[in-house]
């Protein structure tokens, strides 16, 4: 059954004037920024009124499962959305902690899919980065401060909305540097580079690396602080598991790689290879669940942003109705769940089980495609007999008279 619409329906959250200013971008900000996106004059407030249980909510419309992670993501975003809200209404927290997110957990069971889908919701710019393009020095990696200056153009240019949009940043634990997770000391360095960010810094919004016209002096450059930009760090976490057992070996006994990631405490990811600064600064963890057949079943029928409606869409194109059983989909779900890849591992199976379906239906007389068990357990079997009814039929001579 598909899962009903948010009773919220669409959410409008963003920028309206209000009585403070910008100074207006720089000779060096319109270096940096495409022309597009030019560096703007705001006046910014933020009018946020969701509370946790929304956030939830909307979530649920996407991602089936993770119900621990989105209550925690739920009440983070809103505490940190609304302290922004007060603090552009005049009602400042000098002593504000920042509530950066840490996720945990296997690769395709949704970790993306929350934050994309929160910041949709909450309407803030939203940038994506992978840990591992960066380098110490910026020279042979990615400059971190980048991300800062990415999330300026997802906003279009506007300062205001990019300084308290959302920074997720994918793959954390492969910077990780010790025995323990297996990295080079190396990503230290990115670590430190990070934390500086995650805090609270100013961001010039042209790179300093970036070479100025001949004759033209470098004049004062326009930055973005960070304080009210929200990190959120994600990652699978291989070993980490060995690390919280050890520490856990005199007391209960853990049965599954989730249930071990879920205690992981702040002494195991100094032991996994993160700075105690670091890690620090991700002060909110939460682990996510793998996902099993049935929930893959689920992603299937309920999520809103189901694969089903892709493939659909692509037959479709060609005239072709795409139909699926539930014994199909049972079935597809099974499959995918030996991937061990999450919710990716749909995608990898229904490629294997349609790819000469897409490429022999298209211009056939063929207009409705059943996927069911029994095409699932033999896809060229079925495409034969499917192809043969309509060749036989076509050839089948007329009854004279």
């Amino acid at each position: 059954m598909i899962s009903p619409r948010s009773s919220l329906g669409p959410v409008s959250l963003g920028i309206t004037p209000s009585k403070l200013r910008r100074s207006p971008a720089s000779p060096a900000t319109r270096r940096s920024v495409p022309t597009s996106a030019k560096a703007k004059v705001a006046r910014p407030s933020f009018a946020f009124r969701l509370k946790p249980r929304d956030v939830s909510a909307h979530l649920d419309r996407f991602v089936i499962g993770q119900t621990e992670a989105k209550k925690v993501l739920g009440v983070a975003l809103c505490d940190h959305f609304q302290h922004v809200r007060l603090t552009l209404e005049g009602n400042l927290a000098p002593h504000y902690i920042k509530q950066n997110v840490l996720l945990l957990g296997p690769t395709g069971v949704g970790k993306t899919h929350l934050i994309r889908s929160a910041a949709e919701l909450i309407g803030v710019p939203f940038v994506k980065a992978d840990a591992t393009k960066f380098s110490e020095t910026g020279y042979m990696g990615g400059d971190v401060e980048e991300l800062i200056r990415d999330l300026i153009r997802k906003a279009g240019g506007d300062v205001a909305r990019a300084s308290h949009g959302i920074i997720y940043l994918d793959e954390i634990d492969k910077i990780a540097g010790s025995p323990a997770s297996g990295r080079d000391v190396s990503g230290r360095g990115v670590q430190i580079n990070l934390l500086k960010l995650m805090e609270d810094a100013d961001v010039p919004i042209a790179s300093p690396n970036e070479p100025v016209p001949a004759g033209q002096p470098r004049s004062a450059e326009q930055s973005v602080n960070t304080r009210n930009i929200l990190f959120i760090a994600s990652g699978s976490f291989s070993g980490l598991d060995a690390v919280v057992r050890r520490r856990l070996a005199s007391g209960p006994r853990t049965e599954s790689g989730d249930e071990t990631l879920a205690v992981a405490g702040t002494a195991d990811f100094i032991a996994f290879g993160f700075e105690p600064e670091f890690i620090g600064r991700l002060p909110v963890r939460v682990a996510c669940q793998s996902l099993g057949a049935d929930e893959l079943y689920r992603v299937m029928r309920e999520s809103e942003s189901s694969l089903l409606g892709q493939y659909r869409r692509a037959f479709g194109a060609y005239g072709i109705r795409l139909d699926f059983r539930a014994s199909g989909l049972r079935r597809i779900a099974g499959l995918a769940a030996l991937e061990n890849t999450g919710a990716r591992g749909l995608m990898t199976v229904c490629e294997r089980i349609l790819r000469d379906f897409k490429f022999e239906l298209p211009g056939s007389s063929v207009r409705r495609l059943v996927v069911d068990r029994d095409l699932v357990d033999d896809p060229t079997g079925s495409l034969g007999r499917i192809l043969g009814k309509r060749r036989s039929g076509r050839s089948r001579p007329t009854t004279p008279g």
